[in-house]
């Protein structure tokens, strides 16, 4: 009986042994995420500094780390400022933007290798570099 004071439900001994069920038709799934993305990022600095992400690592404003509403935390990708051709590579470590017409966040530090902090948000394209899943 253990510690309840009613007895735990035991279900009827199994007599039968399972019959083995058909093999389903092979479906390649679909990506769930596209490889690549085009669209604007801005950047997020002193207001969250120190403060954890998502992911639950301490926002570091100099490092290189993003913000994306979708991929899974600790993707990493390649960012590339489609006005310059400047690019970096980034971990995905927080949620977010939370702007309309954006698809991304980056850190102050991966603003600055783009060449974008003056601009304050620019037209990128992010490549899938490596995937967690």
């Amino acid at each position: 009986m253990g510690c309840v004071s009613h007895p735990r439900y035991r279900g009827k001994p199994i007599t039968e042994k399972p019959k083995p069920s058909k093999p389903s038709k092979t479906v390649s799934p679909s990506p769930k995420y596209r490889s690549s993305q085009i669209g604007y990022t801005s950047y997020y600095a002193h207001k969250f500094h120190g403060r954890p992400t998502a992911s639950g690592e301490i926002y570091d404003m100099n490092g290189l780390s993003a913000a994306h509403r979708e991929l899974p935390l600790g993707t990493i990708i390649r960012v590339t400022h489609l006005s310059n051709g400047k690019s970096v590579v980034v971990k995905v470590n927080d949620r977010g933007p939370f702007v309309e017409g954006r698809i991304l966040d980056l850190s102050l530090g991966a603003a600055k290798k783009l060449d974008m902090v003056d601009e304050g948000v620019a037209r990128v394209k992010i490549e899938i570099v490596k995937s967690v899943n």
